[in-house]
């Protein structure tokens, strides 16, 4: 798997904001069939920073309804990643 298609987008919520503020982590959208070595390397490659521990967990899509008709959102993956002390945030998330 590329290093580009592992992580998909950024998560930007309030809870994910102050993680990064506090606890020097960022939480990404990646690749349901990445692991955590393939999402420790993509984000060393891509931001140029050291990861110290990356926690991954499933997303269950909600269930959604158009008037009588039922269909469910995919499933997807949600990566916590803490950096090491002393290294600086991905320029991404500086301005959220």
């Amino acid at each position: 798997m590329k290093l580009t298609q592992v992580i998909r987008r950024p998560i930007v919520t309030e809870k994910s904001t102050v993680l990064r503020e506090t606890v020097n982590t960022i939480v990404l959208e990646v690749d349901r069939r990445a692991t955590k070595v393939d999402i420790k390397r993509a984000v060393e490659a891509l931001f140029g920073t050291k990861v110290a521990e990356v926690r991954t967990a499933i997303a269950h899509g909600k269930v959604k309804r158009q008037g009588r008709f039922f269909g469910q959102r995919p499933d997807w993956k949600k990566a916590t990643v803490r950096l090491r002390d002393g290294e600086k945030m991905p320029e991404f998330a500086e301005g959220a």
